[in-house]
């Protein structure tokens, strides 16, 4: 007993230099990061606007959120944008990825192309589409389809063509780090097995269907999983492009809270609203870790 009671001090006291080194990186992780989230927890049961005095309302915020007829507005507009996203948005990196990984010696020249866009600023980037989105007969887009007897179109300028126009602008911007991921994947791939594949006659498809993407199953379900919370927080294109109209056509769940807080000063229900999307966004991703559970390890 003694023995292992020395033995007990001994580990104790050189895990105490340890605890004192990491100490200040646990006290900054918790009042950056977990700071900022009981703050939110507390301000959703507030009334304030950071200027009067705090009343405390309990859930009237979220009584009041969920009766606003603009949230439900903006959560079926969120709605569509990550449908028209998944849908455009998440196959064309995974082809860009697939196609690069065929090429041979300027591959690496053909990967600089693909994540140029996301070293761009994203509001300069937003800014320069807003040009080529010109709703006039001479905007880069209406020129260049005039010339085959299409257009003009009106672009953001439309209910319905805003939402498809902000995804077009949003798949250009991000498939960069998308490609990225999935061709440091695709590495891993060992070369004998496209070697087999060739020598029993399969095609490009081929390869693809029965090599590549057995690979890429698992950092596919996360990439789609990231992809979704990405898209259900859509902010900067809305706001730049069309301040969330025409009509309220691109009006988002976090352009509404940005409205709710900086707009009408009522920050109490902008963090109510900023919790059911946490908490929702939270579900799904637990529905959805447990739903393909599996499916990364057939």
């Amino acid at each position: 007993m003694p023995s292992s009671g020395a033995e007990l001090l001994r580990r104790l006291r050189n895990g105490v230099p340890a605890v004192l080194f990491a100490l200040p990186v646990l006290l900054v992780f918790l009042v950056f990061s977990w700071g900022p989230i009981v703050k939110g927890l507390v301000m959703s049961v507030q009334q304030t606007n950071l200027i009067d005095p705090v009343k405390w309302v309990g859930l009237e915020n979220f009584r009041y959120v969920l009766s606003d007829p603009a949230v439900g507005q903006a959560s079926l507009n969120t709605l569509w944008f990550t449908l028209l996203a998944l849908l455009f948005g998440f196959p064309v990196p995974v082809l860009l990825a697939m196609f690069l990984s065929e090429l041979r010696g300027r591959s690496w020249f053909y990967s600089m192309l693909a994540y140029l866009p996301v070293i761009t600023p994203p509001v300069v980037a937003i800014l320069l589409w807003r040009f080529f989105y010109d709703p006039s007969p001479s905007g880069m887009f209406n020129t260049i389809l005039g010339h085959v007897g299409l257009g003009p179109y009106l672009w953001l300028d439309s209910p319905s063509s805003a939402m498809p126009s902000i995804v077009l602008e949003a798949t250009w911007a991000g498939a960069g780090n998308a490609v990225i991921i999935y061709l440091a994947a695709l590495t891993s791939v060992r070369p004998d097995l496209y070697e087999a594949a060739e020598l029993d006659g399969a095609g490009v498809v081929r390869r693809v269907w029965h090599v590549m993407l057995p690979h890429l199953r698992s950092v596919l379900l996360l990439m789609l999983l990231l992809q979704v919370i990405g898209t259900m927080q859509l902010f900067t294109e809305p706001l730049l492009f069309t301040g969330g109209g025409p009509q309220g056509s691109t009006m988002t769940i976090l352009l509404l809270i940005y409205n709710y807080a900086f707009v009408n000063g009522d920050y109490g229900a902008a963090t109510a609203l900023s919790v059911l999307l946490a908490l929702a966004l939270a579900v799904l991703s637990a529905v959805f870790q447990l739903a393909t559970r599996g499916w990364s390890t057939e």
